[in-house]
């Protein structure tokens, strides 16, 4: 159990806690919310020991061991696979005195340790996290100085989770992920069996994989059983509650006041005056808890173009002459929303910065209205804007002859008061300079407006309040991100970018994740029992494995790989029957009931279709032993 006990907490004079207090139970999975700077992540340099509380205590078991990702893997020549199973330190420990311990009984001591850490299946588990988060075997095998930062965070990450500490803290892990991981990590930590605190504006992880809410507002604590859906109708309802009682009593005040005003010099009602004086200094003041809306996003409607906006024949895109994708032929008309999904380094940026201009095509040809207007936002921007300029002076750059007032205007519609517009884009929050770049972005009303990962830096009110924006937009957007609710909410046409090639989904984002959960493995298990024999599903960087190689591979691998599917069925059965269970109650079907009918289907579904490909790894599994024991 973690007892968050009175903290208090102040960074350069400005008070992040006050008196704050919660008790997250043990083996619970918490999402950590609030608006950007109310010290979610001071909170877990607290909680780590890396900063001294001014006043308060952090209890947890002594023995409690605390993990998460500070920063990239080391760009080392060590393997990924090896640098994740490095994270284990007992059984690297164990392993290394294995090799040169004498005494029998110190020898039995650590095989019998190793056995029950589960160390003979480490390896199985550790592909298994790292093909989760976007790695085939061969990737797994490079050494880490081959990989980007991005990439380097990934492995950074997959070293936590298959370290399985006591308490888990992460922060933001889905900014770093593409879709696919997010999805991924969304099922591994809805079955991670100890404590989990993640700080999180993605509503879809929130809804997933956690068990309650810890909001921070108003320097406090707040804990919330249930998913962020349950914390937020809490919320609004508390509000609600708290803002009538809080008018309720501003109108009884009035009225005593009234009375006291009429009558306190009157001699036949002055004691009656002077009792109701008394009851007003009694009366506590109920608190009108409100929360400060945040400022709204605008894009300018474009003027009307005849159709299409623009069409790629038979292009082909890259870079250094080696193209990335081939035989584009591609359509963009006015209202499109169109999402483009895919793995990281499949092309969805390098498609967006054709569309926008920033690439040439390499071959083919691109056709598009004179008058077209493109509007682009991307991730990678926020560090190109320039060091100590305000954005006033950036916005002023896009418009050298507009009146200062008007450049002021704008920028204050989209979110930048009067005591922030002239400071240095440095001093700015990440979600102030992605803010800054989407207004750059909109200010000349773009025909297409490309947002590539634009909600890395916003909380989840802001993240609504782009939602908002974008659904009145009335031109085409094209959307790159791994915020499933934001693509739902936003895109009607899916294009999957992938093997060099873009083509239309014919489904929504639940098909679509089902079949990435379907693909990748909803337990670590069944993805490593494909990957042993030889799944198809798995794009290999080079040549798939060989049944020859498989029957070579280390057979009590395989065994232990057999037997994680065997654990992976038995928990998706347990958690199928649950569900059954619950809609087997009576007036579960009651009209009142429906987002709990859709959700509870919706679980049942996804556990159907991990249960059958659960059940596949199996049989995989079983045949590759077969044949590896069969050659021995």
């Amino acid at each position: 159990m973690l007892k968050l006990q009175n903290l208090s907490f102040s960074i350069e004079g400005k008070p992040l806690f006050e008196n704050a207090s919660a008790v997250i139970p043990t083996g619970h999975k918490v999402g950590i919310v609030g608006r950007n700077g109310t010290g979610k992540t001071s909170l877990f340099r607290l909680i780590r020991g890396e900063w001294a509380l001014d006043s308060g205590e952090i209890d947890y078991p002594q023995q409690f061991s605390i993990g998460g990702v500070d920063q990239e893997a080391p760009a080392s020549n060590i393997s990924l696979l090896e640098t994740v199973l490095a994270a284990d330190g007992e059984r690297a420990r164990l392993l290394a005195e294995a090799d040169t311990a004498t005494d029998p009984d110190r020898i039995a001591d650590i095989y019998a340790r190793l056995g029950d850490i589960d160390a003979y299946s480490a390896e199985a588990r550790a592909a298994s996290i790292l093909s989760g988060l976007g790695f085939n075997n061969e990737a797994q095998a490079r050494p880490c100085h081959e990989f980007s930062g991005g990439w380097r965070m990934r492995v950074a990450l997959a070293s936590v989770l298959f370290s399985q500490p006591d308490l888990l803290l992460l922060d933001e892990p889905t900014n770093y992920l593409d879709l696919e991981g997010a999805v991924w990590l969304e099922a591994f930590l809805a079955k991670y069996r100890h404590t989990v605190l993640v700080i999180s504006h993605d509503r879809q992880l929130l809804n997933r994989s956690v068990t309650g809410i810890l909001h921070l507002t108003d320097r406090k604590l707040a804990y919330y059983t249930g998913s962020y859906e349950q914390f937020d109708t809490e919320r609004r309802m508390k509000l609600e509650q708290q803002q009538s009682m809080a008018r309720k009593q501003d109108a009884q005040r009035k009225h005593i006041q009234s009375f006291v005003d009429r009558f306190r010099y009157k001699a036949s009602k002055a004691r009656q005056a002077q009792s109701r004086l008394k009851q007003l200094e009694k009366m506590q003041p109920v608190l009108a808890l409100s929360e400060q809306a945040v400022a709204s996003f605008r894009f300018p409607t474009p003027e009307e173009l005849p159709p299409p906006l623009l069409v790629l024949d038979d292009v082909a895109v890259g870079y250094d002459q080696k193209p990335v994708l081939r035989k584009l032929d591609l359509r963009l008309d006015a209202d499109d929303r169109i999402a483009l999904l895919g793995a990281n380094g499949e092309g969805k940026s390098t498609l967006s910065k054709l569309f926008a201009g920033r690439l040439q095509p390499l071959s083919g040809q691109i056709k598009k209205s004179g008058k077209l207007r493109i509007g682009f936002f991307a991730q990678h921007q926020l560090d190109e804007l320039v060091a100590g300029e305000s954005p006033y002076q950036h916005m002023q750059r896009l418009r050298p002859k507009e009146l200062p007032t008007k450049l002021r205007a704008r920028l204050g519609g989209a979110g930048f008061d009067a005591d922030i517009v002239d400071n240095p884009v440095e001093r700015l929050s990440g979600g102030q300079k992605a803010r800054l770049l989407m207004a750059m972005a909109a200010i000349d009303a773009p025909h297409i407006l490309i947002l590539d990962e634009p909600t890395n830096h916003l909380d989840i009110e802001s993240r609504e309040a782009l939602v908002q924006a974008l659904n009145v937009y009335e031109g085409t957007i094209i959307l790159v991100s791994h915020d499933s609710h934001l693509v739902e909410m936003i895109a009607d046409q899916l294009w999957i970018v992938q093997d060099g090639v873009v083509q239309a989904f014919d489904g929504d984002m639940a098909d679509y994740q089902r079949q990435l959960l379907a693909r990748r493995g909803t337990s670590g298990a069944a993805r490593v029992a494909r990957d042993d024999a030889g799944n198809p599903d798995q794009k290999p960087a080079g040549k798939p494995q060989s049944p020859g190689r498989l029957r070579r591979q280390n057979t009590s691998q395989l065994r232990a790989a057999v037997k994680q599917c065997e654990k992976a069925m038995v928990t998706l059965a347990a958690d199928k029957d649950m569900i059954a269970r619950q809609m087997a109650r009576p007036g579960f079907y009651d009209s009142d009931n429906a987002a709990a009918i859709a959700s509870l289907s919706s679980q049942l579904a996804t556990i159907d279709d991990a249960l059958a490909a659960a059940e596949q790894a199996w049989l995989d599994a079983e045949e590759a032993l077969a044949a590896a024991e069969a050659d021995h």
